[in-house]
């Protein structure tokens, strides 16, 4: 009678999965060079600067959206129309633009984090109690008076939510830039390097690095959410 065939796993470097011990070693050889130094430095350079450009235009565009009716009439539709593109889509026009250098890059980032900043905040303004603004006409506040006193703390909850997405968003897109736009230093580009060369230990490591910093991310994010709404009994 013919015995059954066991299959085994032959972990190689150049196998399809890498073994744990070689990702390990993959790990520490990129430390101790200072290869994933370098790289997570240009990735979190390039995010934040992403983040921090998005962010702003976002939090103003949807400021303006939220507090002038013209405004939502005038540019509303173009935004609710292009909020529905594909953030790929944008790749084309942002070459065009920025060629395929880190300009490109930050660019990309920037997109990806402006659209939930900016319908976060134009919500969480537009959900303002008209109570609220009612007391602050009888008071003769001035609009400056309603805006910081008022309706930012009003929309604050929502404003954090969509920071919070942006920052999420903003991760995923420099993976995303650092895949289409022009090769360079970053953790993105590791990945890529071992795709191409068939390491997959060096693809496994990148994968467990892009995890580890989408995590402590995300988790600062929502440390430092909870502390700035703390003034409201437990944010939201």
């Amino acid at each position: 009678e013919e015995q059954p065939r066991r299959v085994e796993f032959v972990f190689s470097k150049n196998a399809l999965v890498a073994s744990p011990a070689a990702v390990l070693e993959e790990a520490w050889q990129a430390a101790a060079s200072g290869e994933l130094w370098q790289g997570l430095a240009a990735s979190l350079g390039r995010n934040l600067s992403g983040f921090a450009l998005g962010s702003l235009a976002g939090l103003a565009f949807g400021v303006l959206l939220g507090l002038s009716r013209l405004a939502e009439r005038l540019v509303g539709p173009t935004f609710h129309a292009f909020k529905q593109i594909a953030l790929f889509a944008w790749i084309p026009l942002l070459s065009a633009w920025f060629g395929f250098g880190e300009p490109a890059k930050v660019a990309f980032i920037a997109l990806a984090v402006f659209y939930p900043v900016a319908l976060n905040s134009f919500e969480g303004i537009r959900a303002t109690r008209h109570e609220l603004l009612e007391v602050a006409r009888v008071l003769g506040l001035t609009q400056a008076q309603r805006l910081l006193r008022l309706v930012l703390p009003s929309a604050a909850p929502a404003i954090f939510t969509g920071l919070h997405l942006g920052l999420i968003y903003a991760w995923l897109a420099t993976l995303g830039a650092e895949y289409f736009f022009s090769a360079g230093p970053g953790i993105g580009n590791t990945m890529i390097d071992g795709r191409e060369h068939f390491e997959m230990d060096q693809v496994i490591y990148g994968l467990l690095v892009v995890g580890s910093v989408g995590l402590v991310l995300n988790r600062l994010a929502a440390w430092i959410e909870a502390r700035a709404l703390a003034w409201r009994g437990g944010g939201r």
